[in-house]
């Protein structure tokens, strides 16, 4: 156990008996404690494997690389259509964590040998993201914003394609890239 993530379980309020059970099902597998994003975050040779963290209706386990384990149980979760490697496992109650127990190291197990095999999660492209029309204009009108745009990183132009393409209304979508044209400009990514 690490000390400096011992104050994430003291914190967890509704779902402290959850966590600290993940915790030591979690410990029992032989990884190694960390704290990253103000999470527990468990490793194997320095790479990322789980992470607990909890929300308001329930607690999760995140699996880094989940898309490449076997979900044979079919308890892996997508959160969202946008994530592409990560899965989670939710929990509600301690009892579904105990009766979960063998099914999770497995899990655990599972994703430790994908980190010793160097399987890397097959990422799209930023090419493969959709572009708003809106914002095609508008790299075509502006020829500066096409060239910063460009320039910056490929997790940063995913960042900007996903937050412009949320909106249903166009006029969203436009006041949108309105408001981040100068972050743009000047080379930085949506939360800089």
């Amino acid at each position: 156990m690490n000390p400096k993530v011992d104050f994430y379980f003291n914190k967890a309020g509704k779902w402290q008996r959850e966590v600290e059970k993940l915790r030591l099902i979690i410990l029992d597998c032989g990884l190694t404690e960390e704290l990253k994003w103000g999470c527990p975050c468990y490793t194997f040779q320095g790479n990322n494997v789980v992470l607990i963290h909890d929300f308001k209706d329930y607690c999760a386990l995140l699996f880094h690389k989940g898309a490449l384990l076997k979900n044979t149980d079919n308890i892996l979760i997508q959160q969202t259509e946008n994530v592409q490697a990560a899965r989670q496992v939710r929990f509600t109650n301690i009892r579904e964590i105990i009766d979960l127990e063998s099914i999770i190291k497995s899990l655990i197990y599972e994703a430790i040998e994908v980190e010793k095999s160097g399987l890397k999660v097959a990422l799209k492209k930023t090419s493969e993201f959709s572009m708003p029309e809106e914002f095609k204009q508008k790299l075509n009108s502006i020829p500066q914003l096409k060239v910063a745009f460009e320039a910056l990183t490929p997790g940063r132009q995913r960042a900007y394609l996903l937050h412009f393409s949320s909106p249903k209304q166009s006029q969203t979508r436009e006041s949108r890239i309105e408001k981040c044209m100068p972050h743009i400009l000047s080379g930085k990514g949506l939360n800089d």
